[in-house]
């Protein structure tokens, strides 16, 4: 009797245990669409802050300035011809 009442506490515990040690159930993958669309939004601040800090920078003159942003779009025209092959 004493050997039966420690194994089904030991079971019970046991089964419990594993009961607690289960995952969450994961979350909804975003659908293709809502992922591009989010890249292109980081990709466009992105491109945003990028160019304000050449604008904005103390020391470049006009014509740096200009080389800088000439090159940031074309990466950026890259950058975006990519993402919308995916698409």
């Amino acid at each position: 009797m004493k050997k039966l009442l420690i194994s089904t506490v030991l079971l019970f515990g046991l089964s419990l245990n594993v009961y607690g040690q289960k995952r969450p159930p994961a979350p909804p993958h975003p659908s293709k669409t809502q992922l591009t669309n989010s890249k292109s939004k980081e990709l466009q601040k992105r491109y945003n802050s990028e160019k304000r800090m050449i604008m904005n920078h103390p020391v470049a003159t006009k014509k740096m300035k200009q080389q800088q942003l000439k090159a940031l779009n074309i990466r950026y025209q890259n950058e975006r011809k990519l993402l919308n092959s995916t698409r």
